[in-house]
C-alpha cells in the first residue's frame, strides 16, 4: 500500500505546477502521488486568482465579469480542465467500443459532442458566475476551487487507468489517505457557506458519481481527460447550486 507522507507546502508547488501555468520555479518537480492531498489547495488559489480578475471586472457589468473570470481560470490552469471535458464528450459518446474510445480521447482535434459539452458546461458557469458576481458572492469561487478537484484523486483511487499511459497513469497511485485529505479539505472549504455549501458539496458527489460509472462502463476507468472532466462539472454543478442560494 502506497505510503502518505507527511504533507508540506513543497506539495501545494507541486499541485500549482501541475494544474496551472504559474510561473513557479522550473526546478521544483510535480509533486508525488501523496501530494495529491494538495489539489484542492491549488484550487483554492486559482478561485482567489478567479475572483480577484471578477472584483476588477464588477464595474463592466455581470456578464462581461463573469466571461472575464473564465478566460482568466482557463489562462491560470491552461484551459487543461476545459480540454479533458471536451475530449471526454467526444470520446465517450463518439466511439463504439474502448478502443476507439481512448483513441478519441488521444486525438487533439475537438468534436461535435466536445463543442456541445464546452458550450453547455461553460454557460451553466457563466450564468452562476454572473448571479454570484451580481451578488457580491466572491469567496464562493474560492470554495468551489477548492471543492472541485477533490473529486479527481478520488477517481484515480477508486478506478483503474483505462490507459495504462498519459499523465494520470504518469502521477503514479494516489494513496487513499491523500485522496481523503483532499476531500475533507475541500468538505472544509464548503462549509465556510453553510447550507448551501454543503449542498454544492452534495452535487458535487452525484455528479462525480455518474461520471465514474460512465467512465467505468464505456472505458474501464479513468484517464487524465476523465480527471479534467470531473473538476468542470464538479465546478458547474457546485457553482450552480450554491447561486440558486445566495443570489
Amino acid at each position: 500500500m502506497p505510503r502518505c507522507n507527511k504533507p508540506s507546502l513543497h506539495d501545494i508547488v507541486g499541485a500549482l505546477r501541475l494544474l496551472t501555468r504559474l510561473p513557479l520555479r522550473p526546478a521544483m518537480q510535480i509533486a508525488p502521488p501523496h501530494a495529491a492531498w494538495a489539489w484542492p489547495m491549488a484550487g483554492a488559489i486559482v478561485g482567489a486568482l478567479a475572483a480577484l480578475v471578477a472584483m476588477a471586472a464588477q464595474p463592466l457589468g455581470t456578464g462581461v465579469a463573469a466571461a472575464l473570470t473564465l478566460a482568466a481560470q482557463a489562462v491560470i490552469t491552461g484551459a487543461l480542465h476545459e480540454d479533458g471535458l471536451a475530449d471526454t464528450a467526444d470520446g465517450l459518446w463518439g466511439g463504439w467500443d474502448k478502443a476507439r474510445r481512448l483513441a478519441i480521447m488521444k486525438d487533439s482535434h475537438i468534436g461535435t459532442y466536445g463543442v456541445m459539452a464546452l458550450l453547455v458546461v461553460g454557460l451553466v458557469r457563466w450564468s452562476a458566475l454572473a448571479g454570484l458576481i451580481a451578488a457580491g458572492q466572491f469567496w464562493v469561487l474560492v470554495v468551489v476551487g477548492a471543492m472541485s478537484r477533490a473529486p479527481m484523486a478520488v477517481l484515480m483511487v477508486l478506478l483503474p487507468n483505462a490507459r495504462g499511459s498519459g499523465l494520470a497513469q504518469a502521477l503514479g497511485q494516489i494513496p487513499r489517505a491523500a485522496a481523503g485529505v483532499g476531500v475533507l479539505i475541500g468538505a472544509g472549504f464548503a462549509l465556510t457557506l453553510g447550507a448551501s455549501g454543503l449542498l454544492g458539496l452534495f452535487g458535487i458527489l452525484l455528479v462525480t458519481t455518474g461520471l465514474a460509472m460512465v467512465a467505468r462502463a464505456k472505458i474501464g476507468g479513468q484517464t487524465g481527460d476523465i480527471l479534467g472532466a470531473s473538476q468542470q462539472l464538479a465546478e458547474a454543478t457546485a457553482l450552480c447550486l450554491i447561486a440558486a442560494q445566495l443570489t
